[in-house]
């Protein structure tokens, strides 16, 4: 049993969610014989929720149904993680949507009262791990079709995402492993060094890690790494379904002959936007996805712990004078920028900033684009 009902990832209709529909006269349609209640007991005599106090502007009709929709959840994301983003609020329920069995990233959560609503609102945009999730508005109906959504699903034989789940890792335990493994969902961005990252616990070198391209030499989102041993790209799978920036990443068993195809497929058009190539350090990197708001002295505590000043930090701006959400840093040297690559996808606000080596050239030809 766990705190919000004895269903486990949204599935399955568990008593509080039933009594929510069932019931019909207030939000919650309040029934004769539960009482009011401030915890989420449902024993004889007591209610999961209590009932809220009268709200100003509803007098004389219910007050609207209290559930928001979040969107862009991780995909390991469960209960806990929504309870300590929305910390504070009193949720009554959540459900987490799925299609054809996979978990889409969105739930709704139902709260215990109306005005807590907007409190939940002011959470949109904040993180949950190294993802940002929005928040919504949502309505009885909506929540109610969603639940439906879950029950015809189940119902139609689409497996439970995590029998599901389990069924492909021993169909994966069945494969052969040679020391090979491809990975898929990669962010098109990705580079060796985020590989490498990935598989922090693992001894890799650049020329093990192969980033596969497409017939039009734009890379395909799927990789292939070479271990030292079958032992160790076996336990390299515990990554499998492991999130990569926002991406979470597919792991397969694979042979030599596989990743031989799938290189010599396709090779990048520009030698010099290679990601297996050795990234180059000259002590300026770009940052992508800051917020509109950001300053110099934003950015400069953000790279607290290195020597730098308000005039190595250029925030860019469009043609209309508009900030680009991007900005260039002048580091001391290239040694510094390579160590402040470790502060790539943290957060500035409520924001994960992505970082990337660029050089004098872009920064003049961003700087002249606008003013």
């Amino acid at each position: 049993m766990n705190r919000y009902g004895d269903y486990t990832d949204g599935r399955e209709m568990g008593p509080k969610r039933q009594r929510l529909m069932d019931q019909g006269s207030s939000y919650y349609g309040s029934s004769p014989g539960y009482g009011a209640s401030p915890g989420f007991g449902a024993g004889p005599g007591s209610s999961f929720m209590y009932n809220p106090p009268p709200y100003a502007g509803y007098t004389g009709q219910p007050p609207p149904f209290p559930v928001v929709r979040l969107r862009g959840l991780p995909f390991d994301c469960t209960e806990a993680d929504i309870a300590e983003f929305l910390r504070g609020l009193d949720i009554v329920d959540v459900l987490f949507v799925h299609k054809g069995g996979r978990f889409t990233g969105e739930a709704y959560c139902v709260l215990g009262y109306p005005m807590q609503v907007d409190f939940a609102l002011q959470r949109n945009r904040q993180n949950i791990g190294r993802r940002y999730v929005e928040v919504f508005r949502s309505k009885r109906h909506e929540y109610y079709k969603a639940i439906a959504g879950e029950v015809a699903d189940a119902q139609s034989g689409s497996p439970h995402r995590g029998a599901r789940a389990k069924s492909h890792d021993e169909r994966k335990d069945l494969l052969e492993h040679t020391g090979i493994l491809r990975l898929r969902g990669l962010p098109y961005s990705a580079r060796r060094e985020d590989i490498k990252n990935f598989f922090k616990d693992f001894v890799l070198e650049d020329d093990v890690i192969h980033i596969t391209y497409n017939s039009a030499g734009k890379p395909s989102g799927e990789a292939f790494v070479e271990f030292s041993s079958p032992d160790d790209s076996k336990a390299a799978m515990v990554k499998d379904n492991m999130t990569l920036g926002s991406r979470y990443i597919e792991l397969f068993p694979a042979t030599r002959e596989e990743m031989d195809e799938a290189i010599v497929k396709g090779r990048p058009p520009n030698p010099d936007e290679d990601p297996n190539e050795p990234v180059k350090h000259t002590g300026i990197l770009r940052l992508r996805g800051l917020p509109f708001s950001a300053t110099e002295e934003d950015i400069v505590e953000f790279f607290n712990g290195f020597v730098l000043s308000k005039d190595s930090v250029h925030i860019t701006f469009n043609a209309d004078g508009r900030a680009t959400g991007e900005a260039f840093v002048e580091f001391a040297s290239a040694e510094d920028s390579e160590a402040a690559m470790e502060k790539d996808r943290k957060t500035l606000g409520s924001r994960y900033i992505e970082l990337f080596p660029s050089s004098q050239e872009e920064l003049n030809e961003a700087l002249s684009k606008g003013r």
